[in-house]
């Protein structure tokens, strides 16, 4: 049994993450802190260290968080580059980068891209975008890693149990059963594998 930390642990991907890690020790955060054991926000370093240093060691993180701003290209605001940037990409970088020192050796970071990255859709130029960013920084970073500790990407398509939510911006698309999300977070955690980007589509 492991003792993962997992981030965004109330959203549709956190719950999906979950389904993957029923046999560890799970120790979950989101933004507010509501129905999770602690608040973090993943765009601060202050917010993370507080977390890490309130919850010690742990053998795996999980990220499935990262908060995206939809407009088309010429719409799109600096301010909703940035914001969308400061999650998904360097929010994400931050958990490694300020987590590195609390997970355990040979442990694990397990991030969150998106098939936006590969399937565009009208108005997801950021989240497309900053998907791809974080997987090749994973894909760089994992040369880097100390300790021998693992970092990887999954990449889902949408989920089955969000399709009435978002079915109607991805026409053509097939959803997925969050379980089967699950398993390539369990994949990531209970694995060997570093640098890779899983990616669950239909």
């Amino acid at each position: 049994m492991k003792t993962v930390l997992v981030i965004g642990s109330t959203g549709s991907m956190g719950k999906a993450a979950l389904t993957g890690l029923s046999e560890h020790k799970v120790i979950t955060a989101n933004r507010s802190g509501e129905s999770a054991d602690h608040a973090v926000d993943i765009t601060s370093e202050t917010s993370l260290k507080a977390l890490f240093d309130t919850i010690g060691k742990v053998d795996a993180v999980v990220n499935t968080v990262g908060f995206c701003e939809y407009a088309t290209f010429h719409e799109m605001t600096d301010q909703q580059w940035r914001a969308t940037i400061d999650s998904k990409l360097i929010g994400q970088m931050n958990v490694v980068r300020v987590g590195t020192e609390y997970v355990t050796d040979g442990g694990s970071f397990t991030l969150i891209s998106g098939i936006l990255s590969v399937k565009p859709i009208p108005y997801a130029i950021a989240d497309a975008t900053t998907s791809g960013a974080i997987e090749t920084f994973a894909k760089c970073v994992a040369f880097e890693m100390p300790r021998g500790l693992r970092i990887n990407v999954i990449n889902p398509t949408v989920l089955a149990e969000s399709w009435d939510v978002y079915g109607e911006m991805m026409p053509g698309f097939q959803p997925v059963p969050s379980t089967l999300v699950g398993k390539a977070f369990q994949r990531s955690v209970d694995g060997f594998i570093s640098g890779q980007v899983l990616t669950v589509d239909a």
